[in-house]
C-alpha cells in the first residue's frame, strides 16, 4: 500500500483531516476513517474530508465521521477545503450529497453556501410525519436537514446543558432513522445566538457548520431571530445568512500541518 498524504485543518476548533484523491480512486474506508480518527493511535479529527474529481463542479467532497460512518454534509470542512481550492481564484464550486455548492472569499474569511434547508419531515429525515418546527420530543425541539439531520433545542442557557449526557440520547432517538446531530442554543440578542453541539458519529465538537446553519434557520422560523445571525460556538463565532439562494456560512479556517500516513500504519488498519 502506498503512503497517503493529508492536511490537518480546523474551522473554529472543528478539526479535519483532508485527503486529496483527485486523479485516483478514493482511499478512505470505514476502517481507515476509524483508525485515522483515533487521537491516540492515528491523527484525530471530528470529520475526514476526501477531495474527489467531479464532472459537474471544480471538485467533489465526501465526508466521514470518526466512527467510520459517512457524513452527508460538513460545513466547516467545506470551508476548510474551499480555502485550499480558492488559492489563485475568488470562487469555487464543489459537489456533495447535496448537489453543487458554492464557496468564495470574504476578506480573510471563507464563505460557503450550504444550500436550502430541508424542512419537510421526510427530507430531514424523520421516521414518521411530524411538525418539524415542534417535534413531539421532550424539550420541544425543531428538526432541520442541511444534507444531514439536526435536532435543535432552544434553552435558557446553552452553557448549563449536560451535553455529554443528553447528546447521545437524542442522537439515537427513534424519531431519527439516520441518527441526528444535536444542538442546544440560547438567545443572546435578536441577531445573536449561543450554541453547543453533539455531532452524530463524533460526539462533542467545538463547532459544527451545518449545525450552526440549522440552528439559525430554526431560530428564525421560531421568531427568535432574523435571517442573519451571529452564532457563538465553543470554538469561536460564525456568521449565518439565510438568503434566497441558500444558507451562507462565513468564518475563519486554519491549515495546521501536512503529513503522510506510512504504508506500515495503513497495512495494520
Amino acid at each position: 500500500m502506498h503512503p497517503i498524504t493529508f492536511i490537518k485543518m480546523h474551522g473554529l476548533g472543528n478539526d479535519f483531516v483532508v485527503i486529496d484523491s483527485r486523479g485516483r480512486s478514493p482511499v478512505t474506508t470505514p476502517a481507515i476513517a476509524r483508525a485515522l480518527g483515533d487521537r491516540n493511535r492515528g491523527v484525530g479529527f471530528d470529520q475526514l474530508a476526501e477531495i474527489r474529481d467531479s464532472e459537474s463542479a471544480d471538485y467533489g467532497l465526501e465526508f466521514w465521521n470518526t466512527d467510520g460512518s459517512r457524513a452527508g454534509a460538513c460545513g466547516n470542512a467545506s470551508r476548510c477545503v474551499a480555502s485550499l481550492m480558492l488559492e489563485g481564484r475568488e470562487k469555487v464550486t464543489f459537489t456533495t450529497e447535496r448537489g453543487v455548492l458554492h464557496a468564495e472569499r470574504a476578506g480573510d474569511l471563507i464563505r460557503v453556501n450550504m444550500g436550502h434547508p430541508q424542512l419537510d419531515w421526510d427530507q430531514v429525515p424523520l421516521a414518521q410525519p411530524a411538525d418539524t418546527a415542534h417535534l413531539p420530543i421532550e424539550g420541544d425541539p425543531a428538526a432541520v436537514g442541511m444534507g444531514n439531520p439536526h435536532c435543535i433545542f432552544f434553552v435558557p442557557d446553552a452553557e448549563a446543558v449536560d451535553l455529554t449526557g443528553l447528546g447521545p440520547q437524542i442522537e439515537h432517538h427513534p424519531m431519527f432513522p439516520q441518527r441526528t446531530n444535536v444542538e442546544f442554543a440560547s438567545l443572546v440578542a435578536p441577531d445573536h445566538l449561543r450554541m453547543r453541539v453533539w455531532e452524530r458519529g463524533a460526539g462533542v465538537t467545538l463547532a459544527c457548520g451545518s449545525g450552526t446553519c440549522a440552528t439559525a434557520v430554526a431560530a428564525h422560523l421560531r421568531g427568535l431571530t432574523g435571517r442573519s445571525v451571529m452564532v457563538d460556538v465553543d470554538g469561536g463565532r460564525l456568521q449565518i445568512d439565510w438568503l434566497d439562494d441558500g444558507v451562507w456560512m462565513t468564518g475563519p479556517v486554519a491549515r495546521v500541518f501536512d503529513g503522510t500516513l506510512s504504508p506500515e500504519w495503513l497495512e495494520a488498519v
